[in-house]
């Protein structure tokens, strides 16, 4: 039995999660991580798309992701297949990286935008590796504290839902992650 379509609509934002195979860890080191985000802007040049958050944790990844000109699946088809050869080669091994397809869900709202963004900013903070959501070094939340610009973020997705001028966006999108959920 074959695989169940995938629906796209283009203009939507996707929460994408993938894990590793059996939950062991994707990234093992600085590399890793390095080089899944150099990967994410190659992607980006040849099949581009907007990426709104993103939080690279040790044995999964999430993204707030939108393509207008190709599916979803085939973004991730082509991440998901150019990272694992990448780490099948480091580390000498065959087989699985992933533990199945990704997940991804449709965001449709104002709300969810903010709550997924939300979500994936905190997720080492809810795991526990670090107090705050600043001091995780593998997620755009930084980013979103203290710099204008990125290479492959458009914060402005995120940031035009608050009021005022570019850091007391910033300010109200810091108070909105910091608020109970």
């Amino acid at each position: 039995m074959g695989r169940k379509k995938r629906i796209w609509m283009p203009n939507s934002f996707y929460h994408v999660v993938c894990r590793g195979n059996r939950r062991e860890a994707l990234f093992r080191d600085d590399g890793d991580f390095k080089t899944f985000l150099h990967i994410l802007r190659q992607i980006d040049k040849k099949t581009p798309f907007e990426l709104a958050s993103y939080c690279l944790m040790t044995n999964h990844f999430h993204l707030q992701i939108r393509s207008k000109e190709q599916p979803i699946s085939k973004v991730m088809s082509l991440i998901n297949k150019r990272y694992a050869d990448y780490f099948n080669t480091k580390n000498r091994i065959t087989g699985h990286v992933f533990e199945k397809r990704y997940y991804g869900k449709a965001v449709d709202s104002k709300e969810g935008m903010l709550e997924v963004s939300r979500y994936i900013h905190l997720n080492p903070v809810d795991a526990k590796m670090v107090i705050n959501a600043q001091s995780y070094q593998w997620s755009s939340y930084r980013y979103y504290m203290h710099t204008s610009r990125h290479h492959l973020l458009n914060m402005a997705i995120i940031l035009d839902y608050f009021s005022g001028d570019e850091w007391e966006k910033r300010r109200k999108y810091q108070e909105f992650v910091g608020r109970e959920r």
